[in-house]
């Protein structure tokens, strides 16, 4: 694993780990997150490729961009750009719940830059009461924290699915000393409250028009990727392949890395065998 470096895009100057060698995945985080919570997935993955995961615009490391902006396009643009940057020609992104909907908008936007997408938790179609519910989580709750025994405690209540060596890197990653000595989130708080609102973006036609292949994947507990929501994105885009991880809800890569990493290498097999006509790649437009 590399030490932190950081990266250019057109409008941030985003924070990345990597590690290993080979085609490059870009791995996004999702909503209040940071690149971290990768790690397992990553050195599962680092014998056969280059992972880079990042701090998107307004969260973790990278803080905030230039153009003060938190749309999908917004987003999209940073990964497309973080692409041809790390690339030798189209990179994979694999994203989970908003790097998801950044990935599926960024392989709409850039099929010159991204050669697929593994969109984890994130589709069209999401019920206005998941998004409520996750508005409810990022703006609710405690902002800081007296030491680490007090934030693991409340992590570990936030998100009872997780495994305590997941709540361990949230909290070690996610969270730093204020001049007080508390502990509080590197995420913006102003920048989670505009990212959440762009969450709500429509976004069918995105992935109508996507023309590179791409994977859609959720967890079988999810309250966040109904059943229903994840029929409609399949009846939507037929063509592309679904698959459901048990013993996983909303926080499927952190829940469930192993089964994660054996997605992408079965996706990224796939891409390769089909290589001159893929079968899921449509003409833009």
């Amino acid at each position: 694993m590399t030490a932190g470096t950081r990266m250019l895009a057109s409008a941030a100057e985003l924070y990345a780990i990597e590690s290993g060698e080979g085609p490059p995945l870009l791995l996004l985080h999702g909503v209040t997150a940071n690149a971290y919570i990768w790690l397992p997935v990553m050195e599962l993955l680092a014998d056969s490729y280059r992972c880079v995961a990042i701090d998107q615009r307004g969260h973790g490391r990278t803080g905030m961009p230039r153009d003060d902006r938190f749309d999908a396009a917004a987003y999209a643009r940073d990964a497309a750009d973080l692409a041809a940057f790390i690339g030798h020609g189209p990179v994979v992104l694999v994203g989970h719940s908003l790097g998801a909907r950044n990935a599926i908008v960024a392989g709409a936007m850039r099929p010159d830059a991204i050669a697929g997408v593994v969109a984890i938790e994130f589709t069209p179609f999401i019920d206005k009461a998941a998004f409520d519910a996750l508005d409810s989580r990022v703006t609710g709750g405690p902002r800081s924290f007296g030491d680490l025994g007090d934030l693991t405690g409340y992590l570990s209540r936030r998100y009872p699915g997780l495994p305590p060596d997941a709540v361990s890197r949230r909290a070690r990653h996610g969270y730093a000393a204020r001049s007080d000595g508390r502990l509080a989130p590197l995420a913006d708080m102003g920048a989670m409250r505009a990212t959440c609102a762009g969450l709500r973006e429509d976004l069918a036609a995105d992935l109508g028009r996507l023309a590179v292949p791409a994977v859609l994947v959720r967890g079988a507990g999810s309250q966040f990727v109904s059943d229903q929501a994840f029929a409609a994105a399949r009846a939507l885009r037929p063509d592309l392949p679904g698959v459901t991880v048990d013993r996983a809800d909303h926080y499927v890569p952190e829940e469930q890395p192993a089964e994660v990493a054996q997605v992408i290498r079965e996706f990224t097999a796939g891409m390769a065998d089909s290589e001159a006509t893929p079968p899921n790649r449509r003409s833009p437009g």
